[in-house]
């Protein structure tokens, strides 16, 4: 299929906004490296890609003289093809670490940096979005999260170029309600300092929940995006202070041909040890494989999806997303939509960047094992779908390699599972012949080279974390030691249980199977025995029974087999077991795992989770009822009627008598009874400045406004 700004292919469109093009118009471009960091990135391109293919022919030719290609030549050839594709995939891993390091010593002059923004005021036409999609999310961390980055960003004196936008995907009732509460009492705690920031807080809920968090964002775009010419995408989990999204703000600015700029969010918030040894990996191993992505992609980057700045023009008119075609799994709605919109955002001829050095960007990350392979399963889907799009006309090469890239991070893990059964069916099922001492000596030097390939990284993160001045802030150097080992310890528990379940995700995406698409938590509960057991007996059984029939038959291959198959047996209480906040805790007051949050928490964090933490109003219908903006804001989702002249005029009718009379001239039990059919909502106006500005467009009072338009 073929994504075009233009045309009659049947894929959806948004139209060009005003007189606003791109300083590169045609699709069709010639991907020369033109500038000196397009050179640069392409020159880095070429050395990553040229040490990936020569150490795995290397590696590929020394392993073959170790099979035994006479006793069993397919099974032979195929466990070759295996190791050089993986030996290529941790190759590859481990030389963008390796870039990684040599930036984070000496630093990139051709990357987006901070450090290099001008000193400049800010266009005051930079009107930007915030927008934070949500669907049935706690309460108290969205809308403490949300209050603490509005009140960090009423700080800057840049505060009035932004609007604030709720998008509520929920269909529980009663949710909303929460969530309308919530919203209220945030625009009554932000009206207190700042007014005018308070008007410009808007919520908007979507009847028609279509294309998930992508057709959220789109709806938004659809109705307000030609009022801002920049939009930063966040998650519910995402905390970012004033000054990183004014920074976000200026750099967009300071390069008009960037349609994307990425922050690097820090993980943080999270108090079990499952999540604690994924923030402190970040901080330490993470940053290098982060650093060593920019290096090499430059202005071809990623996009995450979230705490990020888009350019809402070409966004509108270049990056609407089609269903794939057919039926399966692999078809449908696009589920990883920000690296494809990241490509088209870049085919239209617009940068993508990537900023490593902006501080202030924050997120959580799944408090257990559990809830890691649920969003797992999501994603492994959506990277599969991409390889459908690989071969795109007009894609920049950078793209395509990094959807190939975001689907085998899942291939992978069948390819492991079967390499794994293939070498032990070999050594166990087929009448080898002598190999060579040489032969034997160079196929278990490959092994540990691959083993330290993947390990090495981590130390190497340690030793350049070691001698910067975060170091003290994540334990010193003996903390940042035993956090390591640590981590490396329960990663190797982790290696098994994830490689397991991925294969099972792709199984499941290629056949086709449903998923559940939900919010995760955002506290930290301990994982019951029941759910976990539920999740995780499928392999225990299957490790069980190849430890019991390998202790009988090939005793000898026991030492082999022990390090995959015991933490697959012991994978329901080990994720019980790290997923126990009170756990999390002993080892965070021992001073293991820290993260330089814990040691020194910045202001937007610390409001925030205080906030998370303190009661938010609990909601009363009746109560709510009797507010005439929360009314009117129901009411125009709740009002049931068969036909479309029909519903404008009950509508009119019921925002009339509100107007006239208030909220008390309306029959409780018929408003209740309303409020309780979710199936039978409509579609929600922003409440706020927004509709007052439509309405005085239009000459027309807010109430009639939100009346007539939302019908």
């Amino acid at each position: 299929m073929t994504w075009r700004a233009g045309g009659a292919d049947g894929a959806m469109r948004w139209p060009v906004v005003g007189s606003w093009r791109a300083p590169f118009a045609s699709t069709d471009i010639p991907w020369q490296a033109a500038l000196p960091w397009q050179q640069a990135a392409s020159e880095r391109r070429r050395k990553l890609a040229e040490s990936v293919a020569l150490g795995t022919a290397l590696a590929t030719m020394l392993i073959l003289p170790a099979q035994p290609f006479e006793a069993a030549p397919l099974a032979s050839t195929v466990y070759v093809l295996m190791f050089a594709l993986l030996f290529a995939w941790v190759m590859a891993g481990f030389a963008t670490a390796v870039m990684g390091l040599h930036a984070f010593r000496h630093g990139d002059r051709h990357a987006l940096r901070v450090a290099s923004l001008p000193a400049r005021a800010v266009d005051p036409h930079a009107r930007t979005a915030l927008v934070m999609p949500i669907r049935h999310e706690a309460i108290g961390a969205v809308f403490g999260g949300l209050q603490a980055i509005v009140e960090s960003l009423a700080a800057q004196p840049e505060a009035s170029l932004f609007d604030v936008y709720v998008l509520s995907d929920s269909s529980d009732p009663d949710v909303r309600v929460a969530e309308l509460s919530a919203f209220a009492a945030l625009r009554s705690a932000v009206a207190r300092t700042d007014a005018g920031l308070a008007a410009r807080l808007h919520y908007r809920w979507r009847q028609h929940r279509t294309r998930r968090k992508a057709g959220n964002v789109a709806d938004f775009c659809r109705r307000w995006g030609r009022r801002h010419r920049y939009m930063v995408v966040l998650d519910a989990d995402s905390v970012m202070s004033g000054e990183a999204l004014v920074t976000l703000v200026r750099l967009m600015e300071a390069h008009p041909d960037a349609g994307i700029i990425q922050t690097a969010p820090q993980p943080c918030g999270q108090d079990t040890l499952h999540a604690r040894a994924h923030q402190f990996a970040s901080r330490v191993t993470g940053r290098l494989f982060t650093l060593g992505m920019q290096h090499w992609q430059l202005g071809d980057a990623h996009y995450w999806g979230h705490n990020a700045i888009l350019r809402v023009a070409p966004f509108m008119q270049h990056c609407a997303l089609a269903p794939l075609p057919g039926r399966g799994g692999l078809s449908g709605d696009i589920l990883s939509h920000d690296f494809v919109e990241a490509a088209l955002m870049r085919r239209a001829g617009f940068h993508v960047w990537m900023v490593s050095d902006l501080r202030g960007s924050y997120e959580q990350v799944p408090p257990d094992l559990v809830e890691e392979l649920r969003r797992d399963r999501r994603w492994c889907q959506g990277n599969l779908q991409n390889l459908r799009l690989v071969a795109e006309p007009g894609l920049h090469p950078a793209h395509r390699a990094m959807l190939l890239t975001g689907a085998m991070a899942y291939l992978s893990a069948p390819l492991w599972l079967g390499f794994v059964l293939l070498g032990l069916w070999l050594n166990l099922g087929v009448p080898l012949p002598d190999i060579e001492p040489g032969a034997a000596l160079c196929a278990r030097l490959l092994w540990i080279t691959m083993v330290v390939m993947l390990v090495l990284p981590r130390m190497m993160g340690a030793w350049a974390v070691a001698r910067s001045e975060e170091a003290r802030r994540l334990g010193g150097a003996w903390g940042l030691a035993r956090g390591v080992a640590l981590e490396m310890l329960l990663s190797a528990l982790y290696a098994p249980i994830r490689m397991v379940a991925h294969t099972g995700f792709v199984l499941a995406a290629l056949t086709g199977w449903s998923i559940e698409w939900r919010s995760p938590p955002r506290d930290a509960q301990a994982v019951p025995h029941r759910l976990a057991w539920r999740a995780f007996w499928p392999g225990a059984l299957a490790a069980g029974g190849v430890v019991f029939a390998l202790a009988f038959g090939a005793p000898a291959s026991l030492p082999i087999v022990l390090p995959l198959t015991v933490p697959l047996i012991l994978a329901a209480p080990l994720a019980v077991w790290t997923s126990r906040p009170d756990v999390g805790e002993r080892w965070r007051r021992r001073g293991w795992l820290l993260t330089p949050e814990e040691r020194w928490t910045p202001a937007v964090l610390k409001r925030a989770w205080a906030l998370a933490r303190t009661p938010w109003p609990q909601p009363r219908w009746l109560d709510l009822l009797r507010q005439p903006v929360l009314l009117a804001q129901l009411m125009s989702q709740s009002v049931r009627t068969r036909t479309a002249g029909a519903r404008r005029a009950a509508r009119q009718q019921w925002v009339a008598t509100a107007q006239a009379h208030g909220p008390q001239a309306l029959d409780d039990a018929q408003r209740l009874h309303l409020l309780n059919e979710p199936h039978h909502l409509l579609p929600l106006l922003i409440v706020g400045a927004a509709d007052a500005q439509d309405a005085t467009d239009a000459g027309r009072s807010p109430m009639a406004a939100m009346a007539s338009s939302s019908a």
